[in-house]
């Protein structure tokens, strides 16, 4: 579905687990929302490495054969999605290189916005890259650094670095996770009996029964080792900038991420959207599944009855069935499907958590109209998606938002809706507790990294990717 955003991916690391790698298959199959094109793992018994990646779903790449393969009590994994064109299996992680300090793996969810010109300047020296992620840039600098221990071959690392990263690394014998000082990506600490875990989400916690521990926060470098726990300060962090889009649609509702409850927030939405923004509708529905949580808060706050308008097929992927024009519509009704009963002869508001082209929500409307709906009133959970993201989510350039070139009355004509409104930007901030701690840079251009002309030209080319 083109309209969809997609985030970059999940990391998930385990540390002192008798079966580490069969604990980092759950915890990634529990993230493939957060990357849904490649997977792999990484594992040691403190002697050997062993490795498994492949292009496709967790449950694509690995069995039960190839996961007792991947020996050892230490692990960690990784679920990519990238830009068309790069999905290329020498960019799935989690990396591994040879360094002075031993071997390294490496995985990254985030976007580095100075990493061509960092690669640039490696190159001429004589680096050499086997990849065309970002990722393989912060490996580079570990290894190249002149500092002799660990942790501060990693800070050397990501001083250098600009933008969003929550890292996972690994050695033999230590599991290290790293987040930018803006923290714009989550990553969490999690026990399950002696092992330690640190990951994208909560969810991947919870499909072992861990207990969530907390944030590692913005600037934060941790080590897990026989030791323990330790904490050390990477980089300073004075101005945060998490990223609101993750309690909009990324993360799962079930999850905790950034201190809060996803759920929590998304029902704050929807509570903000019914308020603010009302509609005369006989029953209110969701586009599943990211807008069910903010469609139960919409409803609840607007006393519409809440319906099961639209059943989502959960077992449909990338169709490679590109559709003639008789069946230009075929992949919309390959995913969602309207329930005609309910639907048929009423005033119908939809709820949704945001518009990119515009082109799959005005084949829905068309799908929603011939189910025999009377009127169609959306209502979006957050305000229009105006500037791409570069710091780890997949927006298209300007050009291609809907909203950055035309009004919202503009933008309803197109979808063919009676009625369309956004959440606003206050609306958006008085939903969370330290609103001036998040980044809204899709919405209002105002981006906390500077960006190089050369980042933002090979983007747009497709040159250069993110993780």
């Amino acid at each position: 579905m083109t309209e969809s955003l997609h985030e970059y991916c999940g990391v998930f690391g385990i540390y002192n687990h008798p079966r580490a790698a069969d604990s980092t298959f759950l915890g990634l199959y529990a993230l493939q929302h957060r990357g849904q094109e490649s997977a792999g793992i990484v594992s040691t018994n403190g002697e050997k490495f062993y490795e498994r990646r492949g292009m496709g779903l967790v449950s694509q790449v690995f069995d039960e054969d190839n996961l007792r393969r991947l020996e050892g009590t230490l692990a960690m994994g990784h679920n990519r999605y990238s830009t068309t064109g790069q999905a290329r299996v020498a960019n799935i992680q989690p990396l591994t290189v040879k360094t002075k300090a031993g071997v390294i793996g490496l995985a990254h969810n985030g976007n580095l916005v100075n990493a061509i010109e960092l690669r640039k300047n490696m190159e001429q020296s004589g680096s050499i890259f086997a990849t065309t992620a970002d990722s393989e840039v912060i490996l580079h600098l570990i290894a190249r650094s002149r500092k002799s221990r660990l942790e501060d071959m990693i800070i050397d690392a990501v001083t250098q670095v600009e933008g969003a990263y929550s890292l996972l690394l690994m050695t033999k014998d230590r599991l290290i996770g790293v987040r930018d000082p803006f923290g714009f990506r989550p990553l969490c600490l999690g026990r399950l009996g002696n092992s330690t875990i640190m990951t994208s989400e909560t969810c991947a916690l919870d499909i072992l029964g861990a207990e969530y521990i907390r944030d590692v926060e913005p600037g934060e470098l941790v080590v897990v080792d026989e030791r323990g726990i330790t904490s050390i300060t990477a980089e300073e962090s004075t101005d945060q900038a998490k990223c609101i889009f993750e309690f909009i649609y990324f993360s799962r509702p079930d999850s905790k991420i950034f201190g809060e409850n996803v759920d929590k927030i998304r029902r704050k939405l929807g509570v903000a959207l019914a308020r603010n923004h009302p509609v005369d509708a006989d029953v209110v529905i969701a586009v599943p599944d990211s807008s069910n949580t903010s469609t139960l808060g919409f409803a609840r706050e607007s006393g519409i009855p809440f319906e099961l308008g639209l059943i989502r097929n959960h077992y449909v992927g990338r169709t490679f069935i590109q559709p003639d024009q008789s069946q230009r519509d075929g992949d919309v009704r390959v995913k969602f499907n309207p329930v005609r009963g309910i639907l048929e002869g009423k005033r119908v508001a939809v709820v949704d958590d945001s518009i990119v082209r515009g082109s799959t929500m005005k084949k829905l409307v068309k799908m929603l109209r011939h189910a025999g709906v009377k009127e169609v009133h959306l209502r979006i959970s957050s305000p229009p998606v105006q500037y791409p993201c570069f710091y780890g989510i997949d927006i298209p350039e300007r050009s291609e938002l809907v909203a950055s070139s035309h009004s919202i009355d503009q933008i309803r004509e197109y979808l063919n809706v009676d009625s369309l409104e956004y959440l606003t930007m206050d609306d958006l901030r008085s939903v969370v507790d330290d609103p001036d701690h998040f980044c809204y840079a899709c919405f209002s251009g105002d981006y906390k990294v500077p960006l190089s002309t050369a980042f933002r030209k090979s983007v747009f080319e497709d040159s250069f990717v993110e993780s």
